[in-house]
């Protein structure tokens, strides 16, 4: 008896030092030491407006007679992702939103379930408060892909138009328990950053695309939206498409032909189920319109514009 329990202490013991030397290296590495404040945000680039579960940072320009436009980014990288392709279409007449979803960039990161009830009522909302002339045309790159592709079916007569940029497709959920994924991404936060350089085929010509990712990931709250969206966003891409065919909308499928992070052979699965326009791109990786910009973005515009 005398020795089980001095083994049981002895557990116990080793217990609480792993449990402690665990939190000291969570704590060391863990960079979300910050709270998104107002003072912070007023100097911020962009516009702010409060909705139902937080504050959403956006960016609406162009004509208020243009057509309107709503871009959407990706799973991790904020409105910034648009840079350039923004520009390009209010020059060429667009009333053009970008945002950042919530648990990115500046918007808030509400202690919420991150599923496609809390992406779907953001937009909606955003859309609603900003008197936005509905339909709008939705243009989604990588996961907003699948946003643009899911609101599309859930909501027809919101939306005109489609355009899906090396959407996401394959959505599979973690294998561990969320606070094993919680405890990873604390202590690789520089690997999730440097992570954002492979959607490029030419990562040398974005020097400066590691420094503009990293600030968003100091703000208490981004790591929990990241982990919880891959947890409660249910995806399923073939039977997303199909339910966008059966909407009938106009889409238009871009494609990076050397896309590392959703191979380009996901294109032809989406086109089996989905009937598409489709522009696949030479030369470049899962952010096309910016690596051909050139002719990426004319293309939108003659598209959005037919």
């Amino acid at each position: 008896m005398k020795f089980l329990k001095k083994l049981f202490w002895f557990i116990v013991i080793l217990l609480v030092f792993v449990a402690a030397a665990g939190y000291i290296i969570y704590d060391h590495y863990n960079v979300e030491k910050k709270e998104l404040t107002y003072d912070l945000r007023k100097n911020s680039n962009g516009s702010y407006i409060e909705l139902s579960n937080g504050v959403t940072h956006y960016e609406l320009d162009g004509p208020d007679t243009g057509k309107v436009v709503v871009l959407i980014h990706g799973f991790s990288v904020p409105y910034y992702i648009w840079n350039g392709t923004y520009e390009y279409l209010t020059e060429h007449g667009f009333r053009v939103l970008r945002y950042d979803q919530f648990g990115r960039g500046f918007s808030d990161r509400p202690n919420v379930t991150y599923n496609k009830q809390l992406y779907f009522e953001q937009l909606n909302e955003l859309l609603d408060k900003l008197h936005l002339k509905k339909p709008v045309s939705l243009v989604g790159v990588s996961f907003g892909g699948e946003v643009a592709t899911d609101f599309t079916a859930a909501y027809p007569d919101a939306v005109n138009k489609v355009v899906l940029i090396d959407p996401g497709y394959v959505a599979e959920k973690p294998k561990y328990p969320s606070f094993v994924l919680d405890f990873y991404e604390a202590t690789h936060a520089e690997q999730r950053a440097l992570g954002q350089m492979t959607d490029f085929k030419y990562p040398t010509r974005h020097p400066s695309w590691v420094d503009q990712y990293q600030p968003q990931m100091e703000y208490k709250g981004f790591r929990r939206a990241l982990i919880s969206t891959l947890y409660n966003y249910n995806y399923n891409a073939r039977e997303a498409n199909t339910a966008l065919n059966d909407k009938h909308k106009q889409v238009l499928l871009i494609w990076g032909k050397e896309d590392n992070t959703v191979p380009f052979k996901y294109s032809d699965s989406v086109r089996s189920v989905l009937k598409t326009e489709f522009l696949p791109v030479d030369d470049a990786g899962h952010l096309p319109y910016i690596e051909q910009d050139q002719i990426v973005n004319p293309a939108l515009v003659t598209f959005l514009k037919k």
